[in-house]
């Protein structure tokens, strides 16, 4: 039965009546998942593959029905002024929908808790007293733990209530961070809204500073567009892109929380590293050109030099007949399978198949009657084999790029009017690998390998692809994500002031060009929601040096006393310094993080140690026992902490290749505290922050 059937605005301990309808729906929630469970598919399937299939699926439900103790089912309800979607009535009562992480039902199928995504619980996130969008009331449960202890009303529609920030959507916000990243179902903003509920035709770019939440919203995003186009979405697929594994391990829990249990996730290495295995590394000015789109043209060069024009005519014998087709003719199949620019792979099938077609006409024309098998026959004789294996050979991507980066003569042939000699040298091995199997392929030349890879064979598309810290991605990386959303679209976030690789992003223009997606839509969020605006306002100072023209984020968190910036006599002293910061911040409910230098960890983690501290590595999941995380400032980005401890912030710049670069680094390491920063130094500042 519809909600508003339990309660009447009588009703003399609203609260009591809440948690009788949570405790309510959690029983329906368990009925529901029994009854998943009691499916039996013994005599509904044709055959053990059906059956296997269908038990599949029946078990990936019960898995999403599960009820999570400290996950509170609903967190809202909306008591509208009219019935939902019927003609207005004078007098008519409003309904009240209970909105929560996912959709629960009675026994008779009546809703008791709404989906988040359902578009009758849109006004929870964008109803305002300027547009109320039919809303008399808007309640917000607070909870402690899996209990629900408190509720707030706001009256969209009374002109007597004076407007106000509500308590429990900014303890949310604020609440302690233990354990890994949470969803924010509950907290969405209207501008984060928008961009969630956005279509699935479209690829989205978001353009996000620190603190405004941009990666929950792309998670949020996949997790609407499986509810909205689920059926589409199971046929082709989705998968998020992040920078690292401690990044994906940080966030996998997010899209289980909301009932979504089938999205992939992965790293660019991930997705281009299974033709070889990465064991070497490149300097930063090989892989910067490495990385450049020029050497995706480059590669298509070295790949058509391949195909070679016929000198010879074919000779097919059938039986006691011979059937000649000349050079001339094969070269003119040749050259139109080049001016289709179809892939190489394709084309090396499409030949046979060309010249046993020219042996079917002079069959006919000889007055024989013969028939596709005969054509398949004919493409398969030695004679039509040779001819295309010298004319359009069989090429191997790994082998395509182990000779490009081995052979001076060979890049220099097809990376002429594309690269400089400096360039060409930078890219070339000194020692040249033997094979592909004992090459020390690097990350960049992965990369390389799956763009030869698809120039041969078209890579399979997905139907939507999430990008985080899209920021820190080359030309050629792009590249190789777009390929996996080549017919679906994308959401890419990032921040381009946290770009801290040498061939980061300097537009999301040329980002979205490289992807593929240059007409995506780019969205940006300037406020702030995580971070407290002292210490952003602090880390701002940066923004005209690493990425000038970039809007501020605008913190709406005030909390006074969140900064503090020590200086430490010497560095002898600094060791000490930090260990007794991290003492103090321990002493705060939450996770701790220690931000440093990656050339600083080991000395910190042993000065911690020597302490009596045990800490985590970047990614291991925190718990009320053990909070403190020892963070390298290359593996930074992405993750928060509640409180964060900075080491020695001339150590993070100078651990880059230049200062810009070591400046977002520290700039990303400034950005990670949820609700207080401590900065330790013994070297001065950064001018900027002086």
């Amino acid at each position: 039965m519809p909600a508003h059937e339990f309660e009447s605005d009588t009703t003399t301990d609203p609260l009591a009546h809440e948690r009788a309808h949570l405790a309510a729906s959690r029983a329906a929630l368990r009925a529901m998942r029994e009854d998943a469970q009691a499916l039996d598919i013994t005599d509904v399937t044709a055959n053990w593959v059906n059956a296997a299939v269908l038990q599949a699926q029946i078990d990936e439900r019960i898995k999403s029905l599960a009820d999570l103790a400290h996950t509170p089912l609903f967190f809202g309800r909306l008591d509208y002024l009219h019935v939902v979607g019927a003609e207005e009535a004078e007098g008519a009562e409003g309904e009240q929908f209970y909105i929560g992480r996912r959709h629960v039902h009675d026994a008779v199928g009546d809703p008791m808790v709404i989906d988040w995504r359902a578009p009758v619980s849109q006004p929870f996130y964008r109803a305002s007293r300027n547009d109320p969008l039919d809303v008399g009331r808007r309640r917000r449960f607070g909870y402690t733990g899996g209990d629900l202890t408190a509720y707030e009303d706001e009256h969209l529609t009374d002109p007597a209530e004076a407007e106000q920030t509500s308590k429990l959507l900014q303890a949310e916000i604020e609440r302690p961070r233990v354990g890994p990243m949470r969803d924010i179902v509950a907290t969405i903003q209207p501008e984060q809204d928008e961009i969630v509920r956005s279509g699935l035709g479209g690829t989205v770019c978001v353009q996000g500073g620190p603190g405004t939440g941009k990666t929950a919203v792309g998670l949020h995003r996949v997790a609407y567009l499986l509810y909205a186009h689920r059926e589409r979405l199971a046929r082709t697929g989705t998968l998020v892109v992040g920078p690292n594994r401690s990044f994906l391990h940080y966030i996998e829990q997010v899209l289980p929380a909301l009932g979504e249990l089938e999205v992939k996730q992965a790293t660019v290495e991930d997705l281009v590293g299974a033709q070889v295995e990465v064991r070497g590394t490149d300097e930063a000015r090989a892989a910067v050109v490495k990385g450049d789109a020029r050497m995706a043209e480059v590669l298509r060069r070295a790949l058509r030099s391949h195909v070679t024009l016929p000198t010879e005519p074919v000779m097919v014998v059938r039986g006691s007949r011979r059937w000649r087709v000349p050079a001339y003719e094969i070269e003119e199949m040749v050259q139109e399978l080049l001016a289709r620019d179809m892939r190489y792979g394709a084309a090396h099938e499409a030949l046979p198949q060309r010249i046993a077609h020219a042996v079917l006409v002079r069959m006919e024309e000889a007055g024989e009657a013969p028939d596709d098998r005969v054509q398949n026959a004919v493409a398969r004789t030695p004679a039509v084999k040779a001819a295309v294996k010298a004319v359009w050979p069989a090429v191997d991507p790994a082998k395509l790029v182990l000779r490009l980066l081995s052979d001076p003569e060979f890049l220099a042939a097809h990376a002429e009017g594309l690269l400089s000699e400096d360039e060409q040298k930078a890219i070339l091995w000194t020692r040249p690998a033997r094979g592909v199997k004992s090459a020390k392929w690097s990350a960049a030349d992965a990369v390389l390998i799956d763009e030869a890879a698809d120039l041969v064979a078209r890579t399979h598309s997905l139907g939507h692809v999430v990008i985080d810290e899209a920021q820190d991605l080359s030309p050629m990386q792009y590249r190789a994500v777009g390929r996996r959303c080549s017919t679906g679209s994308a959401t890419v976030l990032g921040d381009l002031a946290q770009g801290t690789t040498p061939w980061s992003t300097q537009s999301w223009e040329q980002a979205l060009h490289h992807l593929g997606k240059a007409d995506a839509v780019v969205e940006e969020l300037t406020a702030g929601f995580r971070v407290p605006r002292d210490v952003i306002a602090y880390a701002s100072r940066l923004l005209p040096v690493i990425s000038p023209g970039l809007t501020a984020v605008e913190s709406v968190r005030e909390s006074p006393g969140s900064l503090s910036v020590r200086r430490v006599a010497d560095a002898e002293a600094l060791d000490a310094a930090v260990v007794a910061a991290c003492e103090e911040s321990l002493g705060h409910e939450g996770s701790i993080g220690l931000i440093a230098a990656d050339a600083r960890i080991p000395a910190l983690a042993g000065a911690l140690a020597a302490a009596g501290h045990s800490c985590l590595s970047p990614g291991q999941e925190t718990t009320a026992e053990s909070r403190l995380t020892l963070v390298p400032a290359s593996l930074a980005k992405g993750l928060e902490y509640d409180y964060v401890v900075l080491d020695e912030p001339a150590a993070v710049v100078d651990g880059e290749p230049d200062e810009r670069t070591g400046l977002r680094r520290l700039y990303v390491g400034l950005t990670r505290a949820v609700s207080g920063l401590m900065v330790l130094h013994s070297a001065p500042l950064p001018e900027e922050l002086a």
